[in-house]
């Protein structure tokens, strides 16, 4: 009976491809899921999550956190027994793409000038 217990979970990356199905207990946290997400990572992907924190998990529109567990995550959309859950993986860039981007755009700003002398 503990196998009908187990929830069967994939996790669809921004490509389409997935990850999984595996089976886990009720009890897994999400940071545990985020663990095992990026120890199974496609190597030949691009942009691929460094650390947990680079990387969210989406049920049903819902942003997982880390230290919940499934059971407590877990919502009525989408549960049917014996069905596979398909929770969707979301990457951070890279913080310091974000720094030059900013850097870019405070570029054009400071050489704008909107005297006018006449």
């Amino acid at each position: 009976m503990a196998g009908e217990e187990l929830i069967e979970l994939k996790f669809r990356l921004a490509d389409g491809t997935d990850i999984g199905p595996n089976k886990y207990n009720p009890t897994t946290s999400v940071g545990s899921l985020k663990e095992k997400i990026l120890a199974q990572w496609p190597k030949d992907k691009e942009n691929g999550p460094k650390t947990i924190n680079d990387m969210k998990l989406i049920n049903a529109g819902k942003i997982l956190e880390n230290n919940r567990t499934l059971a407590e995550s877990r919502l009525l959309v989408g549960e049917l027994p014996g069905g596979v859950i398909t929770m969707h993986v979301v990457v951070r860039p890279p913080l310091s793409d974000k720094n030059t981007e900013k850097q870019q755009d405070d570029s054009p700003k400071k050489s704008r000038c909107s005297c006018s002398i006449l």
